[in-house]
């Protein structure tokens, strides 16, 4: 956007509209340019500029009758490459849909563009949001901006990117296990879970659904609080929606803030810089008047990272059941060769083994296995056991604490391709974001400092339900670091 001012806000890029400073479609058209400047990164997709463009004369036409604006209006959004827009494709970053075309729209993305939001594009991501490097993806690997040697984490990496190179003023992702933080962290920007059950997952191409939600990357805390103001609350497409609609708070008193740091997020695992940028945090808070509490979370880290890989593997394998070539997507026919007895189910077994990657099927044989007849007991079940003793520790602890602040990941960006063959060392990569997820809390991953000269992030955790708190703290918390 290099012949276009940049804008970091929401009310920043609406003022300037409103003051023709620009207008909406020269606004659009410079994130388009943005886009094809910043090819290298692989960051989307498919991009529909066309349709961005005519969003955006509409936009200008009220602009020229001097009508206010509100809303979404001017807002130029990514959307991962897993939540449904009609008539644009929607790949979950996978061969097996690559051809496919939605059908209608997320209800995320519809109540965004009903408030004025123009979608420029779909963002690629870890195959069907399963990675934590954007590497895993058939259209292949997210790079990071600030280091193009680096990865930009997963699997929200495209909207993460996306947002930090100016393509898009802020983008949807979807966190599973931590898949809009960490690359938030990575890429220094805001990334946000909501409670689950606050926004619909109508058109979601979900591989977790206890686990996953629509989330969202931006610049700003302000601008995930105007995003979830229009996208949150009551959705009868998804019963599982059981929050009403979200409503920004305003600041939180600091000196009556409790805040709980968990003693295991901060062991010899952890890069020091990391540990140290987040304490910086803590004090700041800590001077402002908040009591600051060390607390223990035995069940959130180590314990989590292994129930989760209990339980994420097995919704994946019942979930992707459902793609098999014959009802959407890519097919490819069988003709007896294989001596399955039948050609129906070789076309099954051929469409999967080619449509699927290594990753995905990594997962599906693992879920497979921990829900087949003699293991389930042993592991599944007590993934479920354990899942609630975390849920059981979470709660008591916020009945100490208002707020629980740990680091977003235990390292910076690492190269491409240092851990794409270790599949355990990469896993790893979700520990301190996994319990969030497994517990369906609020969590936010704010910027707060660099170690290798690399962005790094801290987690800001609610309780359930809670999500106003934990976005009120992290505005005011990103308004101290800059000295406003």
């Amino acid at each position: 956007m290099s012949n276009h001012p940049r804008f970091n806000s929401i009310r920043q890029t609406q003022e300037a509209l409103q003051n023709k400073q620009i207008s909406c479609e020269e606004l659009t058209r410079a994130y388009v340019q943005s886009i094809d400047e910043h090819n290298d990164l692989n960051a989307f997709i498919s991009v529909c500029g066309e349709r961005a463009i005519a969003k955006a004369k509409e936009t200008d036409s009220k602009i020229v009758h001097d009508d206010a604006l509100s809303g979404m209006e001017g807002v130029v959004l990514g959307v991962k490459d897993n939540i449904l827009v009609k008539g644009l494709g929607c790949t979950a970053g996978s061969k097996i849909l690559a051809s496919y075309t939605a059908s209608y729209t997320a209800t995320a993305v519809n109540r965004l563009e009903e408030a004025g939001a123009i979608v420029i594009g779909k963002t690629n991501l870890d195959q069907f949001g399963m990675g934590s490097s954007s590497q895993f993806s058939y259209f292949g690997g997210v790079k990071n901006p600030v280091d193009p040697e680096r990865v930009p984490g997963g699997s929200s990496g495209g909207s993460a990117a996306a947002v930090k190179a100016d393509m898009c003023l802020a983008a949807l992702g979807t966190d599973m296990g931590g898949s809009c933080r960490q690359p938030a962290s990575f890429c220094g920007v805001f990334g946000y879970k909501p409670s689950y059950g606050l926004v619909s997952r109508h058109g979601l191409l979900s591989s977790g659904p206890s686990l996953d939600q629509v989330g969202v990357l931006a610049h700003c805390v302000e601008d995930i609080e105007v995003i979830m103001g229009v996208m949150a609350g009551q959705d009868g497409l998804d019963a599982n929606v059981r929050l009403p609609q979200f409503r920004s708070r305003k600041d939180v008193p600091l000196n009556a803030l409790r805040i709980g740091v968990p003693e295991e997020f901060f062991t010899d695992g952890l890069d020091d810089e990391i540990k140290k940028a987040v304490h910086d945090q803590i004090t700041m808070l800590k001077k402002q008047g908040a009591t600051i509490t060390n607390i223990t979370l035995p069940h959130a880290t180590k314990e989590a990272i292994a129930t989760y890989y209990i339980i994420m593997p097995a919704e994946c394998s019942s979930n992707l059941a459902r793609f098999d070539g014959v009802r959407y997507g890519t097919r490819i026919e069988g003709d007896g060769s294989a001596g399955v007895g039948s050609d129906v189910i070789e076309s099954y077994l051929l469409t999967r083994e080619d449509g699927f990657g290594a990753e995905v099927k990594r997962r599906i044989l693992l879920g497979t296995f921990v829900l087949s007849a003699g293991y389930a007991d042993r592991y599944y079940v007590r993934a479920q056991q354990a899942r609630n003793m975390l849920r059981e520790g979470l709660a008591k602890a916020f009945r100490e604490v208002d707020i629980i602040i740990t680091p977003t990941t235990p390292n910076p960006a690492f190269p491409i391709g240092s851990k794409t063959d270790d599949p355990t060392t990469m896993y790893l990569e979700d520990i301190y974001t996994v319990s969030a997820n497994l517990a369906g809390i609020p969590a936010i991953s704010m910027p707060c400092g660099l170690s290798q000269g690399l962005p790094v992030g801290m987690q800001i955790w609610g309780r359930y339900g809670d999500d106003a708190t934990v976005l009120a703290v992290a505005r005011q918390l990103d308004a101290l670091n800059k000295g406003q």
